[in-house]
């Protein structure tokens, strides 16, 4: 049982878990926001020029039960600005994480295309593998 409790303790207190369960509480806590700011500023914006309000949107089916698909639309309008939103600070922190960084130099090509067969072969190949032509070095002052 102890064993058991340690490697808990050890998984709990793994970065990751931590990084998790602190954006986790961010993202509820911003989900807040992005509700009010439907609700109070889009969602009336709207309605003036539908002339409607979504959450009063529903469908009768019984004297007491009714699809309120108004709702669901405004769900689905706070996951856009929700997703948006997080795909802007996404964006932002990669920009920010490349500033200072030197631009990678491309990586030496690996293979080259054979004259004859017009195949794909090693740089170093001397003879072709797919047609088995000799293949002319390439000297270092035609690169």
């Amino acid at each position: 049982m102890k064993k058991f409790l340690t490697e808990f303790k050890d998984f709990v207190m793994r970065g990751n878990v931590l990084d998790l369960a602190v954006g986790v509480i961010i993202g509820a806590a911003f989900q807040s926001i992005v509700t009010s700011l439907t609700d109070d500023i889009i969602s009336p914006i709207l309605g003036l020029f539908g002339g409607i309000d979504f959450k009063d949107l529903s469908l009768q089916i019984t004297e007491t039960n009714s699809i309120n698909y108004g709702n669901f639309i405004t769900a689905i309008i706070n996951f856009l600005i929700m997703a948006f939103i997080i795909f802007l600070i996404v964006k932002l922190v990669n920009k920010i994480m490349t500033i200072g960084k030197k631009p990678e130099e491309p990586a030496a090509p690996t293979t080259k295309q054979c004259p004859y067969c017009m195949s794909e072969i090693d740089i170093n190949a001397t003879k072709c593998p797919h047609c088995t032509s000799d293949v002319p070095q390439e000297s270092p002052e035609s690169k």
